[in-house]
């Protein structure tokens, strides 16, 4: 079919995770826990660093600015696809479509990108504690967080933008549970080439440099644990960048999979699952991680939560 003879595409339809109402059912009720979960334990792990004087600090600076961009990473897919287990048209309009697909992509960025800041500051704090409060100084931090929020803006925009008008005239059916770029680019009868291109060589250098700046920092910091003379240095200088590490290897972990495996072993309910894991349940884990691997936010919490409930 030609381009001329193209019916214009005004709304997607999304398939979901499945088409079954009794499982749909199942599903609403445990992805409306998650996301409650996503939402509750982000926003408290920002509140708890604004209130607590302790936690002024550029590791919990970043760890604050990561806990904003999961409740935003995750209501960016959450709500619709909660909406759509309820619904039997699971209809999405092209514009919303298109700001689905540039928030999704600008959040994962940030997600990538201040997951890999937090691995140098941790580098710095560990690998020359004496330089740290000058390196990491407060205008630095602000610079960096500013630089993950630019560069994350810019380049999702460029790929909503040239995908958006593409020609779709096979089907306007989505199979997904949210408008993501891959789908959308192997749904379109037009000649996909150079935006998979683009977004192949931007996703892998985002994600490669990432890659390569945690494992160089984490190289320099394990060498710097292992030379420490005392067993109780070791202990608490590994015990600061363990919920990171944590975070990090399930991040980095499932982008790899998801990415980087065999075109043999590809599948789209691989895929779908794969997709529900780094974009609902891994902003749910990242304040859990970070809250019941760190003595002081525990302790921090138990003394916020006994505030309340004697005040009230």
């Amino acid at each position: 079919m030609t381009v001329e003879n193209c019916t214009v595409v005004t709304e997607f339809i999304l398939l979901g995770l499945s088409d079954r109402q009794d499982v749909q059912q199942g599903l609403f009720v445990f992805f409306l826990l998650v996301y409650g979960i996503t939402v509750i334990a982000n926003l408290g792990m920002v509140l708890l660093i604004k209130m607590d004087p302790r936690f002024h600090t550029p590791m919990y600076y970043f760890l604050s600015n990561l806990s904003f961009c999961d409740v935003c990473y995750s209501s960016t897919v959450s709500p619709k696809m909660l909406a759509d287990f309820l619904s039997e048209q699971k209809k999405i309009p092209l514009n919303l479509c298109a700001i689905q697909m540039y928030c999704f992509g600008t959040l994962a960025d940030v997600e990538c990108l201040m997951l890999t800041v937090m691995a140098y500051d941790r580098y710095v704090a560990i690998c020359n504690p004496l330089l740290y409060t000058v390196v990491m100084s407060k205008r630095f931090c602000t610079q960096l967080v500013a630089f993950v929020y630019i560069e994350a803006v810019i380049y999702p925009a460029i790929f909503t933008s040239s995908t958006i008008q593409l020609s779709f005239c096979i089907s306007n059916i989505i199979n997904h549970f949210f408008c993501d770029f891959p789908p959308l680019l192997a749904l379109s009868s037009s000649d996909t080439t150079i935006n998979e291109i683009v977004m192949f060589t931007y996703s892998s250098c985002v994600l490669g440099c990432s890659i390569i700046t945690v494992l160089l920092s984490y190289s320099y910091i394990i060498t710097t644990i292992l030379r420490m003379n005392s067993a109780e240095g070791r202990r608490k200088a590994f015990s600061t960048c363990a919920s990171h590490l944590t975070a990090v290897c399930i991040f980095y972990g499932t982008l790899l999979f998801m990415y980087f495996r065999p075109s043999s072993s590809y599948s789209m309910d691989t895929d779908k699952i794969a997709s529900v894991f780094y974009t609902v349940v891994i902003p749910m884990l990242n304040p859990l991680i970070y809250s019941l691997r760190n003595k002081d936010v525990k302790v921090a919490l138990r003394k916020l939560i006994s505030t309340e409930l004697y005040s009230g």
